[in-house]
């Protein structure tokens, strides 16, 4: 039996992913999708999915495509996040697509794109980029009471 992939179990480890409702639905090397469905507390005032929701979102599937060109032993964390906003965020469920642009020694450097369904079909609404490092791969460090 062989082990759980990196990229499953950093969507299976992480509380805040899992809290807000973020599902891994696809990946391969250099590249992972994801999606969420919106709920109301994802909503910020004037309706719109929150901008914290969208970050969120791409920051975590851009450290899932990451996490499928490293070694063995090796993970990724975060180091430097951008979005751009396209449009105001609005539908039932976001999607993103991350894929790797370059896998160095040490940081891995990937882009994201954005969507909402629609009427017209798929609609981007954000782009991001982010770079992460690479790290020793190490046990999970014990929540505080």
């Amino acid at each position: 039996m062989s082990e759980t992939p990196l990229i499953e179990r950093i969507f299976q480890n992480a509380q805040f992913v899992q809290a807000l409702g973020i599902e891994l639905t696809a990946w391969g090397k250099g590249w992972c999708e994801t999606r969420v469905k919106v709920v109301p507390s994802h909503r910020q005032q004037h309706g719109f999915i929150h901008a914290g929701v969208l970050m969120t979102l791409a920051d975590h599937t851009c450290g899932g495509a990451a996490a499928t060109t490293i070694p063995d032993g090796k993970d990724v964390i975060t180091v430097e996040n951008k979005i751009s906003f396209l449009r105001p965020a609005t539908g039932n469920e976001l999607i993103c697509l991350a894929d790797v642009l370059r896998t160095g020694k040490n940081l891995v450097f990937t882009e994201a794109e954005l969507s909402v369904q629609s009427d017209e079909g798929k609609v981007m609404v954000a782009k991001a980029s982010s770079t992460l490092a690479v790290i020793p791969l190490k046990a999970r460090v014990a929540a505080d009471g």
